[in-house]
């Protein structure tokens, strides 16, 4: 069974950086998968953030993100990585991590087969 636990959120104030991490555990190899973020607000549904593909590590993120938020992966860490600087309160929301084995249309929630429980982001104006 494929296990992602997020961390690193946490309450910050706007302007500030966080990084976020989703570690795989157990026997899942995270590089077997292509992953991304989402995050969902109070009262708003889920939302892309950002993916990466399994084997080139081609990077994507939603248009809100863009030239903000950066996704990494360190396969031999079992890790994939949002870089979050430059904090706004618009991005408070809980964020998740999830797998896709597919590795197709990556900005959709429906392309992933597994969900971490989620961090939660609240960032002070």
């Amino acid at each position: 069974q494929v296990q992602l636990v997020e961390s690193g959120g946490g309450l910050v104030q706007a302007g500030d950086s966080l990084r976020l991490v989703c570690a795989a555990s157990g026997r899942t190899f995270i590089s077997r998968y292509a992953v991304g973020w989402f995050r969902q607000a109070p009262g708003k549904e889920r939302e892309f953030v950002a993916a990466i593909n399994r084997n080139s590590g081609t990077a994507y993120s939603a248009d809100s993100v863009k030239g903000r938020f950066a996704i990494s992966r360190d396969n031999a860490r079992n890790t994939v990585y949002l870089q979050m600087p430059t904090l706004k309160p618009e991005d408070t929301a809980i964020y998740y991590c999830a797998a896709s084995q597919g590795g197709l249309r990556l900005y959709v929630a429906s392309s992933y087969d597994y969900w971490g429980q989620g961090t939660q982001v609240t960032v002070s104006s």
